[in-house]
Parts: C-alpha cells; sequence; structure tokens
C-alpha cells in the first residue's frame, strides 16, 4: 500500500519493537485511508466481494482498476479511490465498513514488509520497515509491539499464508512465451487470480474434468468454496504457465 504522501517516508525497524496505536478519536483516524495505490490479492478479493455480496465481475468493475508494474509480466488489481475526495470506497467516519475483511497491506500497515522467495525455497525471506507518514500520529502513542505480535494481531501471518502461492507465480522469472501464447496465459492468469466466479464456470461448464484428474471430494469443495478454489487455480496456473507438474492429465483411451 503505498499513499502519495507516504513516498520518502520509509525507515528501517530498529530491533523488533516499535510504538503505535490506532483507535476512533486519536485525530488523524483514517487519514492513511486516502491517496492510496493499493494493490489487492486474490484473497483479499474473495474477502471483501463475499462480504459486500458481490459476484466477481460486479466487484471487479465497481471498485477496481488493472494495472502493470514494472518488472512484472503479470496484471495487477489496484482499488479505486473515490474520485474527488481520493479516499478508500469503504472507509467511514466511524472507520473501515469492511474491517474484518480489509486487505493484507491495510492490516500491516504502518508496517511495510519486503519478500522473496529464494530459489527452490519454499518459504518468503521478509524484511521488515516503518511507513512513517506525517500525517499519523499512531507511532506517539506508547503502545509497544513486536513484530510478530502486530502480525498475529491484525491477521497478517494468515493472509500471508493464503497469499504466498500466488506471490510465487508473480514474481517467478520464468519465459510464458511470446506473442498469442502469451496473451493467452495472461488472460488464464487473470481469471484464476482475480475471477473466480468465471474461473468456476469455466472449470465446470468445460471439458476441464476430461482433462484433468480430479478427485470427487476436490470437486465438492470449489464448487462452494472460494477459497478452496483460489487455492485450486494456483495449481492450475502452476501447470497451465509453468509446465510444472500439479495437475493430473488423464491419459488419452
Amino acid at each position: 500500500m503505498e499513499s502519495n504522501s507516504s513516498k520518502g517516508v520509509f525507515r528501517p525497524l530498529e530491533g523488533n519493537t516499535f510504538c503505535f496505536d490506532c483507535y476512533p478519536g486519536i485525530e488523524c483516524f483514517t487519514e492513511c485511508c486516502a491517496r492510496l495505490r493499493l494493490i489487492l490479492t486474490p484473497y483479499d478479493i474473495v474477502r471483501i466481494k463475499n462480504r459486500l455480496g458481490l459476484l466477481s465481475d460486479r466487484f471487479l468493475d465497481l471498485y477496481t482498476d488493472t494495472v502493470f508494474e514494472e518488472g512484472l509480466v503479470f496484471p495487477l488489481v489496484k482499488l479505486n479511490m473515490h474520485p474527488e475526495s481520493g479516499r478508500c470506497p469503504f472507509v467511514t467516519r466511524q472507520g473501515c465498513a469492511i474491517y474484518e475483511d480489509r486487505p493484507g497491506a491495510c492490516r500491516l500497515y504502518p508496517i511495510g514488509m519486503a519478500s522473496a522467495f529464494p530459489v527452490g525455497g519454499e518459504k518468503a525471506k521478509e524484511k521488515f520497515f516503518i511507513v512513517s507518514e506525517s500525517h499519523c500520529l499512531g507511532f506517539k502513542e506508547n503502545k509497544e509491539w513486536t513484530i510478530e505480535e502486530w502480525l498475529k494481531h491484525e491477521g497478517v501471518t494468515h493472509y500471508n499464508t493464503m497469499n504466498d502461492p500466488w506471490m510465487r507465480i508473480v514474481t517467478a522469472s520464468r519465459s510464458l512465451s511470446q506473442g498469442a501464447v502469451l496473451d493467452q496465459k495472461l488472460k488464464m492468469f487473470f481469471m484464476a487470480s482475480y475471477n473466480l466466479d468465471r474461473f468456476r464456470a469455466f472449470v465446470f461448464h468445460s471439458p476441464f474434468f476430461e482433462k484433468f484428474e480430479v478427485l470427487e471430494e476436490i470437486k465438492l469443495k470449489i464448487a462452494e468454496d472460494d477459497v478452496e478454489l483460489m487455492k485450486f487455480g494456483f495449481e492450475w496456473l502452476r501447470f497451465a504457465l509453468f509446465g510444472e507438474k500439479t495437475m493430473k492429465l488423464i491419459a488419452a483411451q
């Protein structure tokens, strides 16, 4: 999550603790919920669209835009701010209207995190820093946290667990071919990452199960559970994009 006012205010985390608190009544309450370039992960979208009772298409049309980051091949989805106020569409005077399902980047704030997957490694290497914005008075509070305490308290650890398989795909340094093949792969990526309702229709209303061996118990799960479908989609993307043996093809008769 990056705001216009946050540029140049990243500072190293000294030790493993920091002081911070945020609550209704603090003078700067919700000031951090404006002028953001907030990239949404697949798990963010699942949580928010289900919270709002929207299908994927409708959520994407109403609240997001597709962007490309320098150095990344894959498209990302950005949450659109209000065109006039520049504020998050879900923030109110009382606070976040979707607080229990707020994006992972919002949960992490005011901590920033850089992560990378070492070649052949299964766990991301993480580096943390402080996002110290001039409007934020939370750092003047006396409540002390360790990084571990903050991540647990804000639910970041769970979000990271959900998002890590997707991050491995997004940050993979493998060739995807060019031309029409690349275009098709990017469409696959967008569908399985961001538009789960369309991906579910693709899986259940195409010859998908005639091509891939999928256990009946998994079919039942992905038919109803968006999180299970999301995780299934990550496995399919690794097969479709990179040729990894994460899916088993049905042998030709």
